[in-house]
């Protein structure tokens, strides 16, 4: 195909993610793994269900950077797993190392790509491969609003019983416990769910949004989302590839846009072959902003520990 994506990472997201791209048809797929045998294994694994899947797409799997060369797209899912009682914090460290060095090897081969990144803590891991790439803004998200707008949706259409295909959910700020579900900004065909819903089921739906990852660790016990987020950067990704220029939630690098300078927060965007090629700035209440800032302020405390760390 015409199209290159490098899946870095080949565990549960970064193998979901290859298995998603593939069937969808959307590019040829390289995943990489530092452990030998876990991409080679489950890209053979993908590519016998070819036959039955049909697409044209080609897998490979791999344990060389230098096969990620030309990618027009990196999607960096690489770093340990958030684990029961572990908050996004406790990542900080280990994974802030592991997203430089990555960022170093996948940029020297593909100094043209877009990079999406899923690590966490997601806010605090893009300004690592940010800071690391030297890349244009445009070139650097992370997949962020996607998901926790999906699991805002899921919740909606879960509470009211309706097609999910009609339900359409705003969420900004950072990946995380201070996230800003915009209710009023939420719709069922058109329709504000605050004009659906009473206030108190508005607010448990918005509360179990924000909790949402931490909700499956709990269940799971063992490991954290996987299929959600996948799914989230495939779609950021098929946008990229397709020049579908789809206005998605995601973490974006602010310089001045609502207000916040120098910071990675989920906001809208115009995602298309460029990458972000527009920031939506919408109008938010007084309160709203309050959250809003009181977000970025979340993220600022982890840039501010990773700077530390230098």
């Amino acid at each position: 195909m015409d199209k290159k994506v490098t899946v870095v990472g080949a565990g549960n997201v970064g193998g979901t993610v290859a298995q998603r791209l593939v069937e969808k048809d959307l590019c040829d797929v390289v995943l990489f793994d530092i452990i030998e045998g876990i991409p080679q294994g489950k890209a053979l694994d993908l590519t016998e269900a070819v036959p039955i899947e049909k697409h044209d797409a080609h897998l490979m799997g791999t344990n060389e950077y230098e096969a990620s060369k030309g990618s027009d797209i990196v999607i960096i899912t690489s770093g340990i797993p958030r684990k029961p009682g572990m908050s996004r914090d406790d990542l900080l460290a280990t994974n802030r190392g592991i997203i430089k060095r990555v960022t170093a090897e996948v940029t020297r081969f593909s100094p043209d790509a877009v990079l999406i990144i899923v690590s966490n803590p997601l806010d605090a891991m893009c300004h690592a491969a940010y800071e690391t790439s030297g890349f244009p803004r445009s070139r650097v998200i992370g997949m962020a609003g996607v998901l926790d707008s999906a699991r805002f949706c899921a919740l909606i259409a879960m509470e009211l019983k309706v097609s999910v295909e009609n339900v359409h959910a705003s969420v900004l700020g950072g990946h995380g416990d201070t996230m800003v579900p915009l209710p009023r900004y939420s719709t069922v065909a058109g329709i504000p769910i605050t004009e659906l819903l009473p206030k108190d089921r508005i607010e448990a739906i918005v509360d179990r949004t924000r909790n949402g990852g931490a909700e499956i660790v709990r269940l799971l016990k063992t490991g954290s989302a996987y299929y959600a987020p996948a799914s989230a950067a495939v779609e950021m990704a098929e946008s990229i590839l397709k020049d579908k220029k789809k206005i998605l939630s995601c973490a974006a690098y602010l310089e001045g846009e609502y207000g916040i300078h120098g910071l990675f927060i989920g906001v809208p965007v115009k995602l298309g072959a460029g990458g972000m090629e527009e920031i939506i700035q919408i109008s938010l209440t007084d309160k709203e902003k309050e959250a809003l800032k009181n977000s970025a302020a979340a993220v600022q405390e982890l840039v501010k520990a990773m700077k530390k760390m230098d």
